[in-house]
């Protein structure tokens, strides 16, 4: 049970009015000036160190500091801009570190509006942060801005703080309106007081009281969008600034605002984006904008690669382009999530060296199981409404995802949703998607990540990107005509003469799964950019080998994604343009007819033609080089196409994201003369990823001829095993390893 020893404010006549202070109170107080809060600390802080009790200062705001450096006050200085996790994460280990009956001022809360921008997150951090000083006994002193904070913040601060004050402060006196005392009562507890000296003298006569509430409501009528979040008032403020015309240094700087609450931390990134984006685009953005926070690397990536090409005044993007159809759940959704499902404890245990793994399998049950606030849920229900039955795929974008230097790529779910049934149906299917895509944020590959390159501190919030699947119904089957995935620079050059830097594709017919993911024995198209027609192998048998064989589509009778085999595909007369992506196995065709089977019409997919006879190489160069050029570094992109009946390429670009590589560009000259015994392995031509000169202390060596005889589950087992053995390695520049095996 809490205790209920008492303990002073400092003030005799506060302590009054509130049966003083109990160990476990968090006090929150409601001002219009931090002076005023200050005015209330001083007192507080004397009386704890008159009392030896350890006073400890949280510094995070601008404002002129509450306390001075002195002897029995400890400050810590943080930084809110590091964001709503780091921040949170090192308060809670601060608190943890201090232990119990220590007494606590904060800075003002409402300066955490500056850092994060939404209310909604000064709530989460208050929900976490109140309860976990009130387990362990302390007494904690906040602030907030009377008037800068929507009404549904403010209760939720109500609902979870043991005292909440209104501190009005007018000619000189302040009144104390206590509006929350945990477990106290007194007749006139709940009206306002006049501080007189030591003595606090409730307004107990109707003319005072009315005169008081008459200056306290003119005050709050000058401020009558204080019913919005900070957020809301930001892009109201936005939109205000295009109706009026204003000056374009007007715009930047918001647009600037903006790009700070909305795109994200990455240096360089925000460099592109404050260059690329309107502020036209930035309230459209909002306007998709399921509650509130940073969209995603994913969608950061997409955005920007369609608006650099719609841009280039080059070429005539817009014929080629097909318009993309998206909506963005906002990082501040996947904390909100944590936080009023009851899982921030289990959170910070995840972020500690000792649990890092083990919480997170806990943790990852839980979010597979959570609720979602009602205010989300509604504008869930009013996206599906917007999509109808049409298929959609739930996209993670994480805040570290495809940013420069981390591509996070295959982390995290992504996951197509047919999206059929009915309303309920539906609604409910998306849920556990979006349940599913948070969730792999504690998936083991992706923490492993994380920690091995120094991210597993960071903010990792999970944004998600839901977009309208590119594509056409064929029967009962959808999916688009083809798809695949592009890079600006070529690491795989296999024949002497070919520019890495003209890029290249992955190609293959239907969803771009197959060209994102490698498929035991099924290939795609990989089409090198200088030299489209030229392949990595030579001779029909080959090419019939490493093709595509089959085709993953979405199957909207059995409401689910589904692999094919490109013969059954074709033997249902689906609308494909086989003449334009393939040529007729003739050879094949022929030898069933030998065995007496029943007759196919059999192809190879080459896409000869495509390439050959269409502009479609030309202009996925073009696009590669501009997107390069632009973000002065290669890149890699997912696409999906689709042609007009009169034969144009219509290219859904779904992705864009820097290319990670990792050669140095360092020119090494090899010895001429090894002793052969010397020479572990050697290789002529280019290294797929780039060239680069390294000591190596470790190798991995994976028998190819053994590996191929191995059964799929135990490729599996090999798998798992090479990244057990990754995961050993705590710095790569400690230890760098070398992996060989069948296709590295």
């Amino acid at each position: 049970m809490k205790s209920l020893v008492c303990t002073s404010t400092g003030l005799k006549g506060l302590d009054e009015i509130l049966n003083g202070l109990r160990l476990g109170d968090n006090v929150v107080w409601q001002v219009d000036d931090i002076e005023d809060y200050r005015h209330f600390v001083i007192p507080y802080v004397d009386m704890a160190l008159k009392e030896n009790r350890r006073v400890v200062y949280i510094r995070f705001a601008q404002h002129k500091p509450l306390l001075k450096p002195k002897d029995g006050v400890v400050i810590y200085d943080l930084d809110a801009s590091s964001g709503f996790e780091s921040f949170s994460t090192e308060i809670h280990k601060i608190v943890t570190r201090e232990g119990e009956e220590v007494y606590y001022v904060f800075d003002c809360l409402s300066a955490l509006l500056s850092a994060w921008a939404t209310d909604l997150m000064i709530g989460n951090f208050f929900m976490i942060t109140c309860p976990y000083l009130f387990e362990l006994n302390t007494i904690a002193y906040f602030a907030l801005l009377r008037n800068s904070h929507s009404f549904k913040t403010i209760a939720r601060i109500r609902e979870t703080t043991q005292v909440l004050l209104d501190i009005y402060s007018y000619g000189g006196d302040f009144y104390v309106h206590p509006l929350k005392v945990w477990n106290r009562y007194s007749p006139t507890m709940f009206i306002p007081h006049l501080e007189e000296g030591l003595r606090y003298t409730p307004i107990i006569n109707s003319v005072d009281a009315t005169r008081l509430f008459s200056l306290v409501s003119k005050k709050g009528s000058e401020n009558a969008i204080r019913k919005l979040d900070y957020w809301d008032r930001l892009f109201l403020e936005a939109e205000d600034l295009l109706n009026r015309g204003a000056i374009d240094e007007e715009k930047h700087k918001m647009i600037d605002q903006l790009c700070q609450i909305m795109i994200g931390r990455e240096d360089r990134i925000m460099v592109l984006a404050k260059e690329t984006l309107s502020l036209e685009d930035l309230l459209a953005i909002k306007g998709r904008l399921i509650g509130t926070g940073f969209i995603g690397g994913k969608a950061v990536g997409m955005l920007l690669a369609r608006k650099i090409l719609l841009k280039d005044t080059t070429f005539d993007w817009q014929q080629h382009l097909e318009p993309h159809d998206s909506f963005y759940i906002g990082s501040d959704v996947f904390y909100t999530y944590i936080v009023q499902n009851g899982w921030w404890k289990l959170r910070m245990e995840q972020k500690t060296k000792e649990r890092y793994f083990k919480a997170a399998v806990l943790l990852k049950e839980k979010m597979l199981k959570g609720d979602f606030p009602e205010e989300i849920k509604e504008q869930f229900r009013e996206m599906l409404d917007y999509f109808g039955q049409s298929p959609i795929i739930v996209r993670s974008s994480s805040l570290l995802e495809d940013a420069f230097g981390n591509t996070f790529a295959g982390k995290y779910e992504s996951i197509f949703s047919v999206n059929q049934g009915s309303p309920e149906q539906r609604y409910m299917q998306f849920e556990e998607y979006v349940r599913r895509v948070f969730a792999s944020t504690m998936n083991k590959d992706a923490l492993a990540y994380r920690l091995q390159r120094n991210l597993d501190q960071q903010d990792e919030q999970m944004a998600l990107l839901v977009q309208r699947v590119s594509g056409a119904y064929r029967k009962h089957y959808f999916f688009p005509e083809l798809a695949g995935v592009g890079f600006s620079h070529n690491a795989f050059v296999w024949k002497e003469g070919m520019d890495p830097k003209a890029g290249m594709l992955r190609l293959v017919v239907g969803l771009g799964t197959r060209a994102v993911n490698r498929v035991e024995n099924d290939y795609p198209r990989i089409i090198a950019l200088d030299e489209p027609l030229l392949q990595p192998h030579a001779g029909t048998d080959d090419q019939r080998r490493f093709s595509q064989h089959e085709v993953d589509v979405l199957d909207v009778e059995g409401n689910r994604l589904e692999t094919v085999s490109l013969v059954d595909l074709i033997d249902e007369n689906l609308v494909i343009n086989m003449d334009l992506f393939g040529m007729r196995d003739h050879e094949t065709i022929q030898r069933m007819r030998e065995l007496g089977k029943k007759e196919k019409d059999m192809w190879i997919l080459t896409f000869d033609k495509l390439l050959s006879q269409t502009p479609f190489t030309e202009i996925m160069q073009k696009m590669l080089r501009k997107l390069e050029d632009i973000y002065q570094y290669p890149v890699d992109i997912e696409f999906t196409v689709n042609f007009t009946q009169d034969g144009t390429a219509q290219i859904n670009l779904v992705q864009c994201r820097p290319l990670q590589t990792a050669g140095k560009g360092i020119r090494v000259i090899i010895p001429l003369h090894i002793k052969k015994e010397r020479v572990l392995f050697q290789s002529e031509g280019n290294f797929m990823g780039g060239s680069i000169s390294q000591s190596i202390k470790r190798v991995i060596y994976i028998n190819p001829k053994g590996y191929i005889e191995l059964a799929l589950t135990q490729k599996y087992d090999i798998a798992r095993l090479v990244g057990k053995l990754n995961r050993l390695i705590k710095n790569k520049e400690d230890l760098p390893t070398l992996l060989i095996g069948p296709g590295r």
